[in-house]
């Protein structure tokens, strides 16, 4: 009988043992790295006399180390629409870990040390200086470091939150308030992202432009379409958004999974000035059904939505 106890009690410990090495190994590796490249993208600015948004990167920071492989490059964030990135660098991250992302700009010089080095490009070809009171934009969002070996940090510099029309009259444009500034640009890694794409009919002609907005479900109101916060910013709470273009398409790109509202907004040139103002959100519905209050955004995957717009609200 002694035996069997015994016997019963060693079969318990070994079958203890081999449960904990099995959750051991499914357990993630706090000491594991991933090389993990560090990319940019851009969110369109809603300024029809805007032909260029250009700002000269001198280093890019994760968790305070600098990226490898990277130097002072200029970049117009406007060719980098609809889903277009520019890669800046990669380095070594732990895994699981979440990542503090910063920006050191040179608002002076560009690459090739001309000046100025950030700034916005009018459609008459005027260069029109940008400068913040910090030359180093430390994103308020975080980012998930995975076990995949696919990593890849986007940065998402959302133009129409981050830079607005100047009352100065020595310049005619300048960024956001160093706080929305810092809000204005969101992260997401790429292996845990997805799109919202398609075409809008506007067989109604109610807008000059129209643009595209996601946001969290939950996240919109009517408040949105007001100007929000110290630089008074239109749809500032929207995770991201796209210029319905030319051919009637439109692409939401680098989503994190989730669900998400999809909002179309109107814009017009009512006084032929070459700027747009908004003239109302837009009443459209799903060819196929879909409800644009719920859409639901899984990693790797592109929804194609389509819509036609019904009039102005």
């Amino acid at each position: 009988m002694k035996k069997s106890i015994f016997k019963i009690g060693m079969l318990a410990v070994l079958v203890s043992f081999a449960s904990c090495s099995e959750q051991a190994e499914s357990l993630p590796d706090d000491t594991q790295t991933r090389n993990t490249k560090v990319s940019i993208t851009d969110a369109p600015i809603d300024n029809a006399e805007v032909s260029g948004a250009f700002v000269t990167i001198t280093d890019v920071k994760v968790n305070g180390v600098s990226v490898e492989g990277f130097n002072t490059t200029t970049i117009d964030l406007m060719t980098l629409q609809n889903g277009k990135k520019e890669i800046l660098g990669d380095l070594d991250l732990k895994v699981g870990s979440m990542s503090e992302v910063s920006l050191v700009l040179d608002y002076d010089f560009d690459e090739d040390g001309n000046s100025p080095g950030s700034f916005i490009k009018t459609t008459d070809g005027v260069k029109h200086k940008l400068e913040a009171s910090t030359k180093e934009i430390k994103i308020a969002d975080r980012v998930e470091v995975l076990a995949s070996s696919a990593n890849e940090i986007i940065i998402d510099f959302d133009l129409r939150k981050t830079i607005i029309a100047s009352n100065d009259n020595n310049h005619k444009f300048d960024f956001v308030t160093d706080f929305e500034l810092s809000n204005g640009l969101r992260l997401v890694n790429n292996d845990e992202a997805g799109t919202v794409s398609g075409s809008v009919s506007d067989s109604k002609n109610t807008s000059d432009k129209i643009l595209v907005f996601a946001y969290k479900v939950g996240a919109y109101t009517e408040a949105e379409t007001r100007g929000q916060g110290a630089s008074n910013v239109r749809f500032a709470n929207a995770e991201t958004s796209a210029v319905v273009s030319s051919n009637s398409t439109y692409s939401l790109s680098f989503l994190k999974e989730g669900d998400y509202e999809i909002k179309f907004a109107s814009f017009t040139d009512e006084d032929q000035d070459g700027e747009l103002e908004f003239k109302g959100m837009l009443d459209v519905e799903s060819t196929l059904g879909i409800n644009l209050n719920s859409v639901n955004v899984s990693s790797k995957t592109n929804l194609n939505l389509l819509v036609n717009v019904k009039g102005v609200k």
